[in-house]
């Protein structure tokens, strides 16, 4: 049997979210498009954010024939103002978009560094706090933040990623403590490495940073502490997502479950 043919499919456990409004960020590829399938398919309307129009476009055509809808909302998320109102009325709130540089400290352009900590920190903030009032309201609501195992472990080279992921971290216990008398729960969800053009592009400047070729780099830098040997596929992710949102995750908050294939094991 093949890693791929293992996975669970978008029916892998049982998740009723019809009648739920759903937003997922960063929702154009990679593990935000996982979780949009993954949430409609348990029937509830997604919002799906993206500044990547035509992604969002290709998403609402595979997202044909699911038990819930998913509707494409063009945003970046520099617009911190249209992100708090964008999570206006939703149950389910996926914080998920993220970017990457791999630079040295001394090296790493500080408005690169200011825009990574406005999408990956200060509009998850923002989100959240657009959410809250209509979850408070109804009595019920789940916050999945997808951190990162560089939300525990830093890594050399990446500043700002590490930083905003630390930072959400706490962003999300946070929000679990104030949440749970309102039935409100936040997690995170840590995965190592995933399959998702966002490492793919990591790899160029990896090999740069270390000074090896990069067919090197996903064995000797990437995967170098994880026990298990391979990425880990958008859809395991989107899996851990939809767990926190289920019912027998009720008492789960102020946590991350780590998908890191035994990397914080040592």
């Amino acid at each position: 049997m093949t890693a791929s043919s293992a996975l669970p499919g978008p029916h892998a456990s049982t998740l009723d979210l019809g009648g739920r409004t759903a937003l997922v960020t960063g929702a154009a590829g990679g593990i935000g498009r996982a979780c949009v399938l993954r949430l409609a398919a348990a029937g509830a309307k997604v919002r799906a954010v993206d500044r990547d129009a035509a992604g969002l476009d290709t998403l609402a055509d595979r997202s044909a024939g699911l038990a819930g809808t998913v509707e494409p909302l063009v945003l970046d998320l520099t617009d911190l103002d249209a992100a708090e109102h964008a999570a206006a009325g939703t149950d389910v709130l996926v914080n998920n978009a993220g970017l990457q540089l791999v630079r040295p400290i001394e090296e790493f352009p500080p408005e690169v560094f200011h825009t990574v900590l406005t999408v990956m920190l200060e509009a998850p903030f923002r989100l959240i706090r657009g959410a809250l009032p209509h979850m408070y309201g109804q009595g019920w609501g789940r916050i999945v933040n997808v951190s990162s195992v560089h939300g525990l472990r830093a890594s050399a080279y990446k500043a700002a990623y590490v930083a905003a992921k630390h930072g959400l971290e706490g962003l999300s216990k946070t929000a679990a403590l104030e949440g749970a008398p309102h039935g409100v729960t936040s997690n995170c969800v840590n995965p190592a490495y995933v399959r998702t053009p966002l490492v793919e592009r990591q790899i160029t400047d990896q090999a740069l940073a270390h000074g090896i070729p990069e067919e090197r780099v996903v064995s000797e830098v990437l995967l170098q502490d994880s026990a298990l040997k391979r990425l880990i596929e958008p859809e395991e992710v989107a899996e851990a997502v939809a767990y926190l949102c289920g019912p027998q995750a009720s008492f789960i908050t102020g946590t991350s479950l780590v998908l890191d294939g035994g990397w914080t094991a040592h």
